[in-house]
């Protein structure tokens, strides 16, 4: 079983991606940042692999994705509370990003969709509970 989870996604301008989510509150591993890639904290054992895309490039044969317009990946992000799920779309919106979709109520979850800044998508959500 694995024991961390790292995620690599690819940003146009880092210093633009490492405001944003600096905005959200999120922070970084000054060890494993340069002028190509930086590593975003999302939790104890969670990171996310922020790399400029000629960078991210040299990780794969295939071409890079445009996120705006195709998916690449879903990142969902659990959160302990409908108002932390309302304050963190809160503040993608004041930090430049966009809500893909509006708030649902599933009974069993309630969520919310944002896009960063490169288009890559998030479900932010209060886990189901039981």
């Amino acid at each position: 079983m694995a024991s961390q989870i790292f995620v690599h996604l690819p940003v146009k301008d880092l210093d633009r991606s490492v405001a944003f989510f600096t905005a959200l509150g999120f922070s970084f591993n000054p060890q494993f940042t340069d002028e190509n890639a930086t590593c975003m904290l999302v939790g104890e054992n969670i990171f996310v692999m922020l790399l400029v895309e000629p960078y991210f490039a040299t990780f794969t044969g295939k071409p890079v994705s445009d996120a705006t317009r195709q998916t690449e990946v879903l990142v969902a992000l659990a959160l302990e509370s409908r108002e932390a799920v309302d304050g963190m779309v809160a503040k993608v919106v004041a930090a430049g990003g966009n809500v893909t979709q509006p708030a649902r109520d599933l009974g069993f979850m309630y969520q919310q969709s944002f896009a960063d800044l490169d288009g890559h998508q998030c479900p932010d959500a209060l886990p189901p509970q039981g």
